[in-house]
């Protein structure tokens, strides 16, 4: 049988990723969450500091997303991930402990889809909150990286209009070529 594609949403924080995907999941799509916020909110739990040191934050996402991958379900079309192992890569590439071809190998082993939506900086809805600390011109930036990044990887980007949840929905399946109504 077919693997169900493994769609990512990625882009800068609070550019919407976590409110599509949360529409996406009451249309009844399996979606997996974004790593870095649960392991924020987990640190917050027990008391710690939002976040670890940048290279064991960078190993704690991996390491979750990896999993996430792992236990995503085989018996359904599609399977949404809020970022996923890309992103982790880019942070580890950033922090020296990963080179393009390393996070190549990485990418070939884990497969996604080829498409991968981009969620871009968006003023408009920006916030931040428990788990959001960066500021907007850090969220512009992550977009930017997140973008270069997936590009040097191979992915073929695909940005997301700046539209209401539902409209953004319906654009998402539409581009899998799937029908917005389950």
């Amino acid at each position: 049988s077919q693997r169900p594609q493994r769609v990512i949403v990625t882009g800068g924080p609070g550019a919407g990723k976590s409110a599509l995907l949360a529409a996406l999941a009451r249309r009844g799509y399996p979606c997996a969450p974004d790593s870095a916020r649960m392991i924020i909110q987990e640190r917050r739990r027990r008391g710690l500091s939002a976040r670890p040191d940048p290279a064991e934050f960078a190993t704690g996402i991996l390491r979750n997303d990896i999993e996430q991958y792992r236990h995503a379900p085989t018996d359904v079309d599609v399977v949404f991930f809020d970022r996923a192992i890309p992103d982790a890569l880019c942070m580890l590439s950033d922090l020296g402990r990963l080179s393009l071809a390393e996070a190549g190998q990485a990418v070939t082993e884990y497969r996604y889809c080829r498409q991968v939506f981009l969620a871009p900086s968006w003023q408009e809805i920006y916030t931040t909150d428990g788990e959001r600390d960066q500021d907007f011109a850090d969220a512009v930036r992550v977009h930017r990286r997140a973008s270069d990044w997936y590009e040097a990887l191979g992915f073929e980007l695909i940005e997301l209009p700046l539209v209401p949840i539902e409209e953004r929905c319906a654009f998402v399946l539409e581009k899998l070529g799937m029908s917005p109504n389950p």
